[in-house]
Protein backbone atom coordinates (compact mmCIF):
# COMPACT_ATOMS: atom_id res chain seq x y z
CA UNK A 1 0.00 0.00 0.00
CA UNK A 2 1.44 3.54 -1.11
CA UNK A 3 -0.27 6.32 1.29
CA UNK A 4 0.78 10.15 0.32
CA UNK A 5 -0.41 12.31 2.42
CA UNK A 6 -1.50 15.58 1.11
CA UNK A 7 -2.50 19.28 1.86
CA UNK A 8 -1.48 22.21 -0.27
CA UNK A 9 -2.24 24.22 3.02
CA UNK A 10 1.36 24.33 5.10
CA UNK A 11 1.27 23.39 8.93
CA UNK A 12 -1.61 21.62 9.16
CA UNK A 13 0.43 18.23 10.55
CA UNK A 14 1.30 16.47 7.25
CA UNK A 15 5.10 14.77 8.14
CA UNK A 16 3.57 14.18 11.75
CA UNK A 17 0.87 12.08 10.68
CA UNK A 18 3.59 10.61 7.95
CA UNK A 19 6.14 9.37 10.32
CA UNK A 20 3.60 8.29 13.30
CA UNK A 21 1.36 6.59 11.17
CA UNK A 22 4.46 4.89 9.48
CA UNK A 23 6.17 4.06 13.07
CA UNK A 24 2.50 2.29 14.00
CA UNK A 25 2.88 0.62 10.47
CA UNK A 26 6.49 -0.24 11.24
CA UNK A 27 5.64 -1.36 15.23
CA UNK A 28 2.73 -3.87 14.09
CA UNK A 29 5.44 -6.17 12.18
CA UNK A 30 5.13 -4.23 8.81
CA UNK A 31 8.45 -3.22 6.69
CA UNK A 32 7.60 -0.09 6.48
CA UNK A 33 9.46 3.36 4.39
CA UNK A 34 8.88 6.62 4.79
CA UNK A 35 9.52 8.85 1.69
CA UNK A 36 10.31 12.09 2.08
CA UNK A 37 9.19 14.61 -1.00
CA UNK A 38 9.26 17.95 1.40
CA UNK A 39 12.46 20.15 0.91
CA UNK A 40 11.69 21.56 4.59
CA UNK A 41 12.83 18.03 5.12
CA UNK A 42 10.52 17.63 8.41
CA UNK A 43 9.92 14.03 7.89
CA UNK A 44 13.42 12.92 7.78
CA UNK A 45 14.25 14.72 10.83
CA UNK A 46 11.76 14.12 12.73
CA UNK A 47 12.97 10.09 11.99
CA UNK A 48 16.82 11.03 11.87
CA UNK A 49 17.25 13.61 13.56
CA UNK A 50 18.60 17.13 13.38
CA UNK A 51 22.01 16.29 13.40
CA UNK A 52 21.74 13.84 10.21
CA UNK A 53 21.09 17.74 8.66
CA UNK A 54 23.62 19.47 9.98
CA UNK A 55 26.47 19.37 7.34
CA UNK A 56 26.31 21.16 4.16
CA UNK A 57 24.60 17.81 2.47
CA UNK A 58 22.09 15.84 4.39
CA UNK A 59 21.84 12.00 4.05
CA UNK A 60 23.03 10.76 0.90
CA UNK A 61 22.08 8.97 -1.19
CA UNK A 62 18.21 10.84 -0.99
CA UNK A 63 15.49 11.60 -3.24
CA UNK A 64 17.30 14.12 -4.55
CA UNK A 65 20.07 11.67 -5.66
CA UNK A 66 17.23 9.87 -7.36
CA UNK A 67 15.79 12.65 -9.55
CA UNK A 68 18.92 14.19 -10.55
CA UNK A 69 20.02 10.77 -11.45
CA UNK A 70 17.16 10.70 -13.80
CA UNK A 71 18.24 14.07 -15.77
CA UNK A 72 21.80 13.10 -16.78
CA UNK A 73 23.05 10.06 -17.75
CA UNK A 74 26.74 11.01 -16.76
CA UNK A 75 25.41 9.87 -13.20
CA UNK A 76 25.83 6.52 -12.27
CA UNK A 77 22.31 4.76 -12.01
CA UNK A 78 21.99 3.21 -8.28
CA UNK A 79 19.29 0.23 -7.09
CA UNK A 80 16.06 1.55 -5.61
CA UNK A 81 17.32 -0.24 -2.27
CA UNK A 82 19.93 2.47 -2.43
CA UNK A 83 18.73 5.24 -1.42
CA UNK A 84 16.25 4.05 1.61
CA UNK A 85 18.12 4.61 4.96
CA UNK A 86 17.42 3.00 7.97
CA UNK A 87 16.09 4.47 11.20
CA UNK A 88 16.69 3.55 14.41
CA UNK A 89 13.49 2.18 15.13
CA UNK A 90 12.68 -1.58 14.30
CA UNK A 91 11.16 -1.98 10.56
CA UNK A 92 10.81 1.74 9.55
CA UNK A 93 13.03 3.16 6.76
CA UNK A 94 13.32 6.30 5.20
CA UNK A 95 14.09 7.90 2.19
CA UNK A 96 15.18 11.23 2.90
CA UNK A 97 14.72 14.67 1.41
CA UNK A 98 17.03 17.03 0.24
CA UNK A 99 16.76 20.88 0.25
CA UNK A 100 17.64 21.47 -3.20
CA UNK A 101 14.75 19.59 -4.23
CA UNK A 102 13.44 23.06 -5.51
CA UNK A 103 16.52 23.88 -7.71
CA UNK A 104 15.48 21.02 -9.74
CA UNK A 105 11.98 20.88 -10.11
CA UNK A 106 11.80 23.36 -13.08
CA UNK A 107 13.82 20.67 -15.36
CA UNK A 108 12.13 17.93 -13.73
CA UNK A 109 9.03 19.07 -15.20
CA UNK A 110 10.47 20.36 -18.41
CA UNK A 111 11.96 16.77 -19.15
CA UNK A 112 8.73 15.29 -18.15
CA UNK A 113 9.73 12.92 -15.67
CA UNK A 114 6.30 13.02 -13.61
CA UNK A 115 6.30 9.24 -13.82
CA UNK A 116 10.11 8.07 -12.38
CA UNK A 117 8.36 8.14 -9.02
CA UNK A 118 5.42 6.01 -9.96
CA UNK A 119 8.41 3.69 -10.95
CA UNK A 120 10.77 3.68 -8.32
CA UNK A 121 7.85 3.31 -5.20
CA UNK A 122 6.74 0.22 -7.65
CA UNK A 123 10.74 -1.42 -7.29
CA UNK A 124 10.46 -0.71 -3.53
CA UNK A 125 7.30 -2.06 -2.81
CA UNK A 126 8.24 -5.29 -3.86
CA UNK A 127 10.01 -5.49 -0.37
CA UNK A 128 8.04 -2.73 1.86
CA UNK A 129 4.67 -3.82 3.22
CA UNK A 130 3.53 -0.35 3.42
CA UNK A 131 4.83 2.52 2.04
CA UNK A 132 4.04 6.35 3.63
CA UNK A 133 4.61 9.41 1.37
CA UNK A 134 5.40 13.41 2.29
CA UNK A 135 4.57 15.80 0.24
CA UNK A 136 5.06 19.69 -0.15
CA UNK A 137 2.73 22.19 0.83
CA UNK A 138 1.74 23.20 -2.44
CA UNK A 139 0.14 21.20 -5.24
CA UNK A 140 3.36 21.14 -7.53
CA UNK A 141 5.66 18.59 -9.20
CA UNK A 142 6.67 16.64 -6.42
CA UNK A 143 3.06 15.95 -4.93
CA UNK A 144 1.37 15.16 -8.93
CA UNK A 145 3.84 12.90 -9.00
CA UNK A 146 3.66 10.83 -5.72
CA UNK A 147 0.05 11.15 -6.21
CA UNK A 148 0.65 9.35 -9.80
CA UNK A 149 2.75 6.55 -7.62
CA UNK A 150 0.16 6.49 -4.66
CA UNK A 151 -3.26 3.54 -4.25
CA UNK A 152 -4.28 6.20 -1.80
CA UNK A 153 -4.29 9.95 -0.24
CA UNK A 154 -4.78 10.83 3.13
CA UNK A 155 -5.86 14.50 3.73
CA UNK A 156 -5.02 16.32 7.08
CA UNK A 157 -7.93 19.49 7.90
CA UNK A 158 -7.02 21.59 10.97
CA UNK A 159 -10.16 23.01 11.79
CA UNK A 160 -9.28 26.72 9.83
CA UNK A 161 -11.83 28.43 7.61
CA UNK A 162 -8.99 28.84 5.27
CA UNK A 163 -8.68 25.23 5.26
CA UNK A 164 -11.85 24.48 4.62
CA UNK A 165 -12.04 26.37 1.28
CA UNK A 166 -8.50 24.63 0.46
CA UNK A 167 -10.20 21.10 0.87
CA UNK A 168 -12.36 21.57 -2.21
CA UNK A 169 -9.90 23.01 -4.50
CA UNK A 170 -7.21 20.38 -3.08
CA UNK A 171 -10.21 17.24 -3.58
CA UNK A 172 -10.55 18.87 -7.53
CA UNK A 173 -6.81 18.48 -7.90
CA UNK A 174 -6.65 14.81 -6.60
CA UNK A 175 -9.97 13.79 -8.77
CA UNK A 176 -8.19 15.46 -11.89
CA UNK A 177 -5.58 13.48 -10.94
CA UNK A 178 -7.23 10.25 -10.87
CA UNK A 179 -8.72 10.79 -14.26
CA UNK A 180 -5.84 12.14 -16.38
CA UNK A 181 -2.96 9.45 -14.34
CA UNK A 182 -3.80 7.17 -11.99
CA UNK A 183 -7.52 5.61 -12.07
CA UNK A 184 -6.84 3.61 -8.64
CA UNK A 185 -5.86 6.43 -6.95
CA UNK A 186 -8.75 6.85 -4.36
CA UNK A 187 -9.49 9.03 -0.75
CA UNK A 188 -8.61 7.41 1.84
CA UNK A 189 -10.20 9.68 4.28
CA UNK A 190 -10.01 13.39 5.80
CA UNK A 191 -8.28 13.76 9.14
CA UNK A 192 -9.37 15.75 11.23
CA UNK A 193 -5.66 17.16 12.98
CA UNK A 194 -5.36 19.73 16.52
CA UNK A 195 -8.56 18.67 17.28
CA UNK A 196 -10.50 20.67 20.39
CA UNK A 197 -13.18 18.76 21.01
CA UNK A 198 -15.17 20.97 23.61
CA UNK A 199 -14.87 24.01 21.54
CA UNK A 200 -17.92 25.02 19.74
CA UNK A 201 -16.57 26.26 15.67
CA UNK A 202 -14.13 23.10 15.38
CA UNK A 203 -17.55 20.80 16.16
CA UNK A 204 -19.47 22.86 13.30
CA UNK A 205 -17.03 23.14 11.16
CA UNK A 206 -16.74 19.31 11.00
CA UNK A 207 -20.59 18.67 11.06
CA UNK A 208 -21.36 20.55 8.63
CA UNK A 209 -18.28 18.85 6.56
CA UNK A 210 -19.98 15.29 7.55
CA UNK A 211 -23.21 16.76 6.16
CA UNK A 212 -21.70 17.96 3.02
CA UNK A 213 -20.84 13.78 2.66
CA UNK A 214 -17.09 14.23 3.20
CA UNK A 215 -14.85 11.88 3.73
CA UNK A 216 -14.45 12.90 6.90
CA UNK A 217 -12.87 10.22 9.32
CA UNK A 218 -13.94 8.95 12.60
CA UNK A 219 -10.75 8.91 14.30
CA UNK A 220 -9.39 12.22 15.12
CA UNK A 221 -6.23 13.98 16.49
CA UNK A 222 -5.85 16.22 19.48
CA UNK A 223 -4.18 19.71 19.92
CA UNK A 224 -1.17 18.27 22.15
CA UNK A 225 2.42 19.23 23.47
CA UNK A 226 3.51 16.17 23.08
CA UNK A 227 3.67 16.27 19.33
CA UNK A 228 6.33 18.93 19.61
CA UNK A 229 7.92 16.74 22.36
CA UNK A 230 8.28 13.87 20.10
CA UNK A 231 9.75 16.24 17.34
CA UNK A 232 12.31 17.05 19.44
CA UNK A 233 13.76 14.10 20.72
CA UNK A 234 13.15 13.25 16.72
CA UNK A 235 10.62 9.69 18.00
CA UNK A 236 7.28 8.77 16.98
CA UNK A 237 4.93 8.58 19.58
CA UNK A 238 4.23 5.03 19.46
CA UNK A 239 8.08 4.58 20.35
CA UNK A 240 7.98 8.02 22.32
CA UNK A 241 5.19 7.44 24.84
CA UNK A 242 3.05 4.70 23.96
CA UNK A 243 0.10 5.05 26.56
CA UNK A 244 -0.10 8.69 26.03
CA UNK A 245 -3.93 9.88 24.88
CA UNK A 246 -2.29 11.38 21.19
CA UNK A 247 -0.74 8.36 20.85
CA UNK A 248 -3.72 6.01 21.33
CA UNK A 249 -5.37 8.54 18.78
CA UNK A 250 -2.94 7.71 16.39
CA UNK A 251 -3.66 3.67 17.00
CA UNK A 252 -7.57 4.24 16.19
CA UNK A 253 -6.85 6.29 12.92
CA UNK A 254 -4.42 3.42 12.05
CA UNK A 255 -7.23 0.65 12.67
CA UNK A 256 -9.78 2.81 10.80
CA UNK A 257 -7.05 2.98 7.91
CA UNK A 258 -6.53 -0.18 8.27
CA UNK A 259 -10.12 -1.52 7.59
CA UNK A 260 -10.97 -3.10 3.85
CA UNK A 261 -12.47 -0.24 1.54
CA UNK A 262 -9.68 2.52 2.79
Amino acid sequence: MRTVVFNQKGGVGKSSITVNLAAISAARGNKTLVVDLDPQCNASQYLLGMGAYQQEQGPTPNIGTFFAQTLSFKLKEKAPRDYVHLTKFENLYVLPSDGELGEVEHLLESKHKIYKLRGLLKSLGREFDAIYVDTPPAFNFYTLAALIAADGVLIPFDCDAFSRKALYSLLENVQETREDHNEDLRVQGIVVNQYQPRARLPKELVASLVEEGLPILDSKLSASVAMRESHECATPLINWSPKHKLTQEYQALYTELSRPGR
